[in-house]
């Protein structure tokens, strides 16, 4: 999947009425994904991710994973896009759902077996979300 390819469909998913916005609310739930799954795991995914999301991805690489739940991940994209965390839950999911799109089974089983069951249903695997 080409850049402007996902930004296209996090924007059609997350109804945002431009690709700029689309671009920010990416931008921001990528930064907070990668605060919480372990940094080699921020390598791989963000290998697979096209080229500026992959970049956003890799700089926002801590030291070491955070543990947190879905409602501070939330809270954390709220925060970096001015939203409330209701909408930032819109917004992530909008975001995750295309990632999962974008990405091969193998990585996305990988990123989720660092999460909570709780996270699945933000990647569109509600079946997952148990």
């Amino acid at each position: 999947m080409q850049h402007h390819e996902y930004l296209a469909r996090v924007r059609e998913l997350g109804e945002y009425g431009s690709q700029d916005e689309a671009a920010k609310v990416t931008e921001a739930v990528l930064g907070v994904l990668a605060q919480r799954i372990s940094p080699g795991e921020v390598d791989d995914l963000a290998s697979q991710l096209p080229g500026p999301l992959g970049q956003a991805l890799a700089d926002a690489k801590p030291q070491q994973a955070e543990s947190f739940g879905i409602e501070e991940f939330c809270r954390r994209v709220a925060e970096r896009i001015g939203a409330r965390p209701r909408t930032a839950e819109w917004d992530a999911s909008a975001v995750l759902t295309t990632l999962a799109e974008a990405v091969s089974g193998g990585e996305l089983n990988q990123v989720l077996s660092q999460l909570p069951s709780g996270y699945a249903g933000l990647f569109g695997k509600a079946d997952l979300a148990g």
